[in-house]
């Protein structure tokens, strides 16, 4: 378990698990690196060290306001190059979007491969002012309507299923995320169309998504694995509503990593 600082003093939390060529896992919305652990373990017993770390304002990282998705690709590139430089970057969700969005900007990832990244093309947007509502309500202390609120407009859960989550034992965890959403609904925002840049990265692409996960995700998928010069679309049915699933995820990245 490590820390790193990031260009603007921010610390981040990291951890290494295995021997071999690296890879670093950018988690989702809501997922801090203990919840990459299933992952990693079997990324490491594959022969790779997998990299996780806690995206800022989240569990063991830091945070310093106001943040934005250019500190975020710092946040990643102190991370790889804490961890000696990488073979591949593994985006899942959200962090999809920041990694392919980081290797845009100059990030040396390796290989990239993204899970179900949240592009909406124009499509489906959510409301322009959504990541400063969110941040008014973590700032009244209402982390929980600020995590609702999210699930409801930044995802498109169901209200019935937020009402549940919220219900849940769980929801507390997600709370202490709260500040996190902002950082999300604002990546996103920003880029919910790739910029011209991010489709011309000259890292190899591998677009990876589950069959059983929301339709506009899949959706995402295939447009963005068109759209990317090169890149190669895999459909993964083994991770389920959106969730990654250990096993054919590394299995995948092995077919793409071995010569």
């Amino acid at each position: 378990m490590s820390i790193v600082h990031s260009a603007d003093g921010t610390p981040i939390f990291f951890d290494t698990t295995g021997d071999g060529p690296a890879v670093v896992v950018v988690n989702g919305a809501f997922s801090t690196a203990a919840d990459a652990g299933a992952l990693a373990g079997v990324l490491a017993a594959s022969g790779y060290t997998a990299v996780v770390y806690d995206r800022r304002a989240r569990a063991r990282s830091g945070d310093t306001r106001p943040s934005t998705p250019e500190r975020e690709v710092d946040d990643l590139a102190a991370v790889i190059e804490a961890a000696g430089g990488v073979e591949a970057v593994l985006g899942h969700s959200s962090g999809a979007v920041l990694a392919l969005f980081a290797a845009s900007r100059g990030v040396p990832v390796g290989h990239l491969f993204l899970s179900e990244p949240p592009f909406r093309f124009g499509e489906g947007e959510p409301a322009a002012d959504l990541p400063e509502r969110l941040q008014q309500l973590v700032d009244e202390g209402r982390n929980g309507d600020a995590v609702a609120t999210f699930q409801l407009e930044g995802v498109g859960l169901p209200a019935a299923m937020v009402e549940q989550i919220r219900a849940s034992p769980m929801f507390d965890s997600l709370a202490a995320l709260a500040q996190s959403t902002v950082y999300d609904a604002t990546l996103t925002r920003q880029v919910s169309n790739p910029t011209a840049e991010m489709l011309q990265v000259s890292a190899p692409v591998i677009v990876l998504s589950g069959t059983d996960t929301f339709p506009f995700l899949h959706a995402a998928s295939e447009r963005l694995a068109e759209e990317v010069s090169g890149a190669v679309f895999v459909e993964v049915p083994e991770s389920v509503q959106h969730r990654l699933d250990p096993e054919a995820t590394t299995r995948v990245i092995a077919a793409h990593l071995r010569p």
